[in-house]
């Protein structure tokens, strides 16, 4: 998962809706009772237990995380058939949980990744694969994005087991590898060769969405329903070298260099559609002043050119206008002493739905203007590399989301979002799976950690989802 503030409403009727529903964003005092003694320690017990396994590509492993959450369920009573460790490998582990119900509706399935990106000691001010409780947050790495998730799932799927609840539909959960990176993508893994265990009604992901925090304070429950397109592309320029004490104009690194800069000073076209224009029109009311002046001048037809260059300014609206295609990785030459003989550039796109990746290499080879630097996209089978659909939002998911909310905590909107991020709801979108991100988990705006040096969330925060996924799923698997 990417950080969580993406947010972009997807449909104007339905915001519109549930904001005669939610009201304005006051705040209220959560009204949910607190968690009971014995599902505290277990949740934290195995929170702990998570983030204390090291899960990243270089030199973790899923399937050691898969075995000892595999052993939390056998010991409250799940049948082996139903906990099942499935893997191309023995290091990219997936497991699979199933609750019975009564199969008077097709099944739901929750997904959440049980891998975690690179962290190295030296970067944090704590171990990142030790967790600590201090100043009234839980650290490490994997806390936010998203091992916090892979431990509310599994703890209110045991809460469920031991109290004998009977779903009107089976409820599944899979723990997977390889969402942040590497080459066995477990959602790709199991839609392809286990897909008979996983297939469901929809999906519901806490890897996506956005629960918000302003300054303390619970301002927005957003439900993704949507995410751009991951692509990257490498552009490279070859040429024969020298030696550095006889330069010649055709430098590899300054030729790059002249296409990069044309690429900057490039920005694709402006761009609404029925989820953005409906984003901007809610925002410009609680906005207010210039900046929301200028959101009701863009989502006039035509906009307002001068409104769109200066609502571009911000990169959080610029993103929801535009397709996006920024440098991360630049390399070259193979000596302090030669011309280069190369010189490569990555290109990280995100583009709106709608488009695909053939499209906008077209449109780069354009911008780029040079014959001599050939771009090639990466190819990926991870988390945002397939075009998907934007899910339906349907009245018995968006219903359930808006009661369990209105329980917990009144007056907060619930809003249909749509993320710049990338995560597996985007595989199962484009599978045929409507796809719904849910964080579960408030984290400030100001302070999302996810992917960074120490991270951590608000442990108040961790105990809420808790109960708050407790009460969805009910909401979710009973009339």
């Amino acid at each position: 998962m990417k950080p969580r503030r993406f947010a972009i409403v997807i449909s104007s009727i339905a915001i519109f809706a549930l904001a005669l529903c939610a009201g304005a964003h006051t705040i209220a005092r959560a009204s949910s009772p607190a968690l009971d003694a014995e599902t505290r320690e277990m949740a934290r017990r195995m929170f702990k237990q998570l983030v204390e396994i090291n899960t990243t590509e270089s030199v973790g492993s899923t399937t050691k995380a898969a075995e000892a959450m595999a052993a939390w369920f056998r010991g409250a009573g799940f049948d082996d058939t139903d906990v099942q460790i499935l893997s191309p490998d023995s290091r990219h582990g997936n497991l699979v949980v199933r609750i019975h119900g009564t199969g008077a509706r097709p099944p739901i399935l929750f997904i959440s990744h049980l891998d975690v990106i690179e962290a190295r000691r030296e970067d944090w001010s704590t171990d990142p694969f030790q967790f600590i409780e201090k100043d009234g947050y839980f650290y490490g790495r994997g806390t936010a994005d998203v091992k916090d998730g892979d431990a509310i799932l599994i703890t209110d799927f045991i809460r469920l087991k031991k109290e004998g609840y009977r779903p009107d539909r089976d409820l599944i959960l899979a723990l997977t590898a390889d969402e942040e990176g590497g080459t066995d993508n477990g959602v790709v893994w199991l839609l392809k060769n286990h897909r008979e265990l996983i297939d469901a009604d929809f999906v519901v992901n806490p890897d996506a969405g956005n629960f918000e925090l302003d300054n303390g304070k619970k301002s927005l429950v957003g439900i993704q329903a949507s995410e751009k397109l991951y692509q990257d592309f490498e552009l490279k320029v070859t040429n024969k070298g020298g030696h550095s004490s006889l330069p010649t104009p055709d430098n590899a690194i300054y030729q790059l260099a002249d296409g990069l800069a044309r690429l900057q000073q490039f920005q694709f076209p402006f761009e609404l559609n029925d989820v953005t224009r409906a984003y901007f029109a809610r925002m410009a009311d609680l906005t207010g002043g210039d900046t929301g002046a200028d959101m009701k001048a863009i989502i006039q037809v035509p906009a307002d050119s001068a409104a769109i260059d200066r609502l571009a300014k911000t990169p959080y609206y610029n993103a929801r206008m535009h397709t996006t295609c920024v440098p991360t990785r630049l390399a070259g030459g193979h000596a302090n002493n030669a011309l280069p003989g190369s010189a490569t550039a990555n290109i990280n796109c995100r583009i709106l739905p709608g488009h695909t990746s053939d499209e906008i290499r077209e449109t780069l080879v354009k911008v780029v203007n040079d014959s001599e630097i050939s771009i090639t996209p990466v190819i990926s089978n991870g988390a945002g590399s397939s075009a998907n659909p934007p899910a339906k939002l349907r009245p018995d998911v968006i219903g359930a989301v808006e009661k369990v909310t209105a329980e917990m905590w009144p007056n907060v909107p619930v809003v249909p979002v749509m993320d710049s991020g990338a995560s597996d709801s985007s595989i199962t979108r484009s599978a045929g799976y409507a796809s719904y991100g849910l964080a579960g988990v408030f984290i400030d705006i100001n302070d999302d950690r996810s992917h960074g040096r120490d991270e951590r969330i608000p442990v108040t925060s961790f105990y809420e989802g808790v109960d708050f996924y407790y009460r969805l799923i009910k909401a979710f698997s009973s009339k």
